[in-house]
């Protein structure tokens, strides 16, 4: 890996390309459905961790980040890793509305 691929990391679209560019293994179908989540817990991941002045060093530490970020996932779902802030303000039980307390205006 040369040390420009920072460089070529900004160029991609989609998190299909994040997961061949780092050469980490997926599951389609969870990231397809996850794709954002994913995306959002790897860029998290990333400003949390202490990056390798290496850049190869620097690249398999991103490359490690985004399996946990897939891993995480495949474990859970978005509502429990609440991610985004509409999952964090959900209660954690259904809302319930009787059907008696609809009224009609």
């Amino acid at each position: 890996m040369s040390d420009d691929w920072e460089d070529t990391m900004y160029e991609l679209e989609s998190a299909e390309d994040f997961f061949a560019f780092f050469g980490v293994e997926f599951d389609p179908h969870l990231v397809r459905v996850n794709r954002l989540h994913i995306l959002q817990r790897f860029h998290d991941n990333l400003a949390l961790v202490a990056m390798p002045e290496a850049p190869a060093d620097r690249f398999q530490a991103y490359a490690a980040q985004l399996a946990a970020a897939h891993a995480d996932f495949a474990q859970s779902t978005p509502k429990q890793e609440k991610i985004f802030r509409v999952f964090q303000s959900l209660p954690d039980e259904p809302a319930f509305v009787p059907l008696a307390n609809l009224t009609r205006h």
